[in-house]
């Protein structure tokens, strides 16, 4: 049972140009897993003539072609029937982005021949040249000049479980073609004095290159995130640019991309961290919008994360990203607020760093900014030790400095150098540091500066009163100070918070995303290891790395990796809102679409009453007329008049039962309750009752196709309905076409008209209940025909499919399942299939 269940394994050799040895290394790879004992097929392999090629398919089963034909032509295709009944280990299948022939197998690409392989258990080998993959087909043909017809998508292509590159430099593959060992001699001088020109050749090597490259990074990201590996392995140059929003961006962007440039197939990466202190201080939005869309001109990607601090959450989102190198500009502070604030952003970057490289650019705005110090969200470790240690030191120094002048400074001046010290110390540490200093600078500023000198006046009422003023004023300054530094900081958050938001937004807008690419959003924004949708909370209490916050009614959303901080839970609640939306749409979605169904219905009736008005009441009207004539005493018919009448009548009641008959299979079909019969059925016991009433019909190749597993007169319905469809629709002249072949444990047959034919938009609506294809009078039928005939087919366990038919018209393609070795008589072919049309 598991060998059934399982799918099988895609190898795919890519080539950079036809000639370089696919089809060869294939079936080398062939003969070696049939050495080692494997079950191996060639399904296709297509050697163009070549010897050495050939050769190697000598000891290896090949599975014999299935003969087609095609507008006259000869063609052979992969037996995909005969494979799936072999049943191999493993098969080998040439040309992955091949068409196939119009009626020549069940799929039109072979890729999804392979697809059905795989699906049945079976690995397989296949080749592809660069030039077929779909993301490329515009490119190679701007360098080649040829265009490409047949592509495989590269997500079909990117499923393989390998892919192998088939690489050879451009000189020696001219040589080879100069050998006469990939086309004719006839082409050879053509070919290499076009499309195997060495630029085109060294093109096409690098784009095959270069998406091999992109298929192994996301193996290696793959494995990276399963093993938890966070050190930075340079297999290939991700630069990673740091953004502030300030006007030195598109400077730093330009940089990183000519850094990027320098390394074929290298990424650039530009991220924007969203807080209130570092990178985030002096942010414009504007800017960030007009930055992103440079970015992403030049090839690059835009992120936005948020952090507790700006270097942590850089060098983080580097690592995670695997990123080589780093590029940060040059602070714009100035050097007294460098030296009053301690390290910037971008030293501790280069700290933390370790092997990233680091890149600090220079920009006319390096050095040019307020001497404000920079606002923190909080008071860092550093900041809460260095307040209270600046409140003592800082006034000791100051008296050491104004006692060198004392006697030029008056008492009042001295006191204002103190209040500016202890304004000082609250802009480091808070008002705690500066209730420190006020003090610590009363008590100085009244041993030192306050006569007597030398001693400490506190019984003086009036110097009592000085310093307690004095000490008054500093802390209500500090106060002030420190509570503008806190809003200043809250709105700094706000207008970050703000500023993620749009982002998200924007993204949104732009691209649509699905709730996956909103939870990979959120991921990545918040930096933790995973991001989804949950139906109940976590029993165990919140914490230790996890964070779930409601996404909507019974949602929500669930965030693994690290503890968020409260500022952080707050815009994680507007991201789970946008992610509850998606939520709510993809609801409105599903019941829209359960509704469909019932508004389907009510058209269906609608069209029903309006097509039941006329056809069934003219046939009605037609017999009532003639019998109503024959009963009448007033007239005397003769005998050919009565026979006409009683021919009306005879023709209107049969085409009234034909109706009714239709109506009753299909609502029949549509409830599941057709009886079925199947058995063993020869296509020359149906066809001559089903075509009785169809003229001028060109039976062709029917005698020698083996009997189907059918209900007979089900199948007679079928093939009558679609003669009869086809007859309408074939100019006078024309003869309607009937003929039959045996594929892959299957019969086709076709039913061929020579008509105006159907453009590919409309063909699922031709076998639509009540549909005439735009007809706009009620004299052609209800349009059931063929909405019974596909019903009726699939009953079966068929197929009908509309094709173009070579020349002009359309062709209809019964596809029936054989009855081998069984006979009518075998009560084993008696089975109730499903029946849902």
């Amino acid at each position: 049972m598991n060998d059934v269940l399982r799918r099988g394994r895609l190898k795919v050799y890519l080539g950079a140009a036809p000639g370089v040895g696919k089809t060869y290394r294939m079936l080398d790879e062939a003969r070696r897993r049939a050495a080692r004992g494997a079950d191996v097929v060639v399904g296709f392999a297509e050697c163009h003539g070549r010897p050495l090629t050939e050769a190697m398919l000598d000891g290896l089963e090949v599975v014999e072609r299935a003969q087609c034909t095609y507008r006259g032509g000869e063609f052979e295709e992969m037996d995909l029937g005969a494979v799936l009944v072999r049943r191999p280990e493993a098969a080998v299948v040439d040309e992955f982005a091949h068409s196939n022939v119009p009626g020549g197998g069940r799929n039109a690409k072979r890729w999804q021949d392979i697809d059905e392989l795989l699906a049945a258990g079976i690995d397989v080998v296949t080749a592809v040249n660069v030039q077929h993959l779909a993301s490329l087909k515009d490119v190679v043909e701007k360098i080649t000049g040829v265009p490409q017809h047949e592509t495989v998508p590269d997500d079909v292509v990117r499923r393989a479980q390998q892919i192998e590159l088939i690489d050879i430099p451009p000189e020696g593959l001219r040589r080879r073609m100069a050998h006469g060992n990939i086309y004719a001699p006839d082409k050879i001088d053509a070919a290499l004095a076009n499309y195997f020109r060495p630029g085109n050749l060294t093109a096409l090597r690098q784009l095959a290159l270069l998406w091999v490259a992109d298929r192994v990074d996301e193996a290696l990201h793959t494995y990276r995130a399963e093993h938890a590996i966070g050190g930075v392995w340079e297999t290939r140059e991700r630069v990673v640019v740091a953004l502030t929003g300030g006007p030195e961006g598109d400077t730093l962007i330009r940089r990183a991309a000519r850094i990027a440039d320098r390394s074929a197939g290298g990424d650039l990466l530009a991220v924007h961290v969203a807080r209130s202190d570092g990178l985030a201080a002096g942010v414009s939005h504007a800017s960030l919008v007009r930055q992103r869309r440079l970015v992403e001109d030049l090839g690059g990607s835009y992120h936005s994360v948020v952090g507790d601090g700006v270097a942590t959450a850089l060098v983080e989102f580097a690592r995670t990203e695997n990123a080589t190198q780093l590029v940060l500009g040059t602070s714009r502070r100035g050097r007294l607020e460098r030296f009053l604030t301690g390290p910037g952003t971008g030293e501790t970057v280069t700290e933390l760093s370790g092997d990233i490289d680091v890149h600090r650019v220079t920009h006319e705005r390096a050095g040019r900014g307020t001497l404000l110090p920079s606002r923190r969200r909080t008071l860092s470790t550093g900041r809460l030790i260095a307040g209270p240690v600046a409140g003592l030191v800082l006034p000791v120094l100051l008296t050491v400095c104004l006692a060198q002048v004392r006697g030029t400074v008056n008492l009042t001046s001295e006191a204002l150098l103190f209040l500016l010290a202890v304004v000082g110390v609250a802009c480091i540490g808070g008002v705690t540091s500066a209730v420190i200093a006020s003090v610590t600078a009363s008590l100085l500023l009244n041993y030192w500066f306050i006569p007597p000198i030398g001693q400490f006046t506190l019984d003086d009422p009036n110097a009592l009163l000085a310093l307690g003023v004095f000490t008054v004023v500093a802390a209500t300054v500090a106060a002030v100070v420190d509570r503008s530094l806190r809003l200043s900081r809250r709105s700094a958050r706000a207008t970050a918070e703000a500023e993620t938001m749009s982002s998200l937004a924007g993204s949104i807008v732009r691209g649509g995303q699905t709730i996956p690419a909103l939870l990979e959003r959120t991921r990545e924004t918040f930096g933790t290891a995973s991001a989804e949708l949950v139906d109940e909370p976590p029993d165990h209490e919140i914490g230790g790395g996890v964070t779930t916050v409601p996404a909507g009614p019974g949602a929500y959303l669930l965030l693994r990796g690290r503890t968020l901080s409260s500022s952080e839970r707050r815009v994680l609640a507007a991201f789970a809102a946008h992610v509850g939306s998606a939520v709510e749409r993809a609801q409105l979605a599903e019941a829209a679409a359960e509704i469909e169904p019932v508004k389907a219905a009510d058209r269906l009736r609608t069209a029903l009453l309006r097509a039941v008005g006329h056809d069934l009441r003219t046939p009605l009207a037609a017999g009532w007329a003639a019998v109503t004539s024959l009963r009448g005493r007033d007239v005397e018919f003769s005998d050919e008049d009565r026979d006409e009448l009683l021919a009306t009548a005879d023709e209107s009641m049969a085409k009234l039962n034909r109706l009714l008959e239709n109506l009753l299979d299909l609502s029949r079909l549509e409830a599941g309750v057709l009886p079925l019969n199947l058995r063993a059925t020869s296509l020359e016991e149906v066809l001559p009752m089903a075509l009785a009433d169809v003229p001028d019909v060109d039976l062709r190749d029917v005698e020698s196709i083996p009997p189907v597993l059918v209900d007979p007169p089900l199948l007679e319905r079928v093939i009558a309905n679609l003669a009869g469809n086809a007859a309408r629709h074939t100019p006078p002249g024309r003869r309607v076409l009937v003929t039959a072949s045996a594929l892959g444990g299957r019969v086709e047959l076709r039913v061929v008209d020579r008509g105006p034919g159907l453009p590919t938009t409309g063909r699922e609506r031709l076998f639509e209940p009540f549909q005439r294809l735009g007809d706009t009078d009620n004299t052609t039928g209800l349009g059931l025909g063929l909405a019974l005939a596909r019903g009726l087919t699939e009953a079966m366990n068929g197929t009908l499919t509309p094709e173009d038919t070579p020349g002009g018209g359309l062709t209809m393609v019964v596809s029936l399942p054989l009855a081998e070795g069984a006979s009518q008589s075998d009560p084993s072919l008696v089975v109730t299939p499903d029946r849902t049309p």
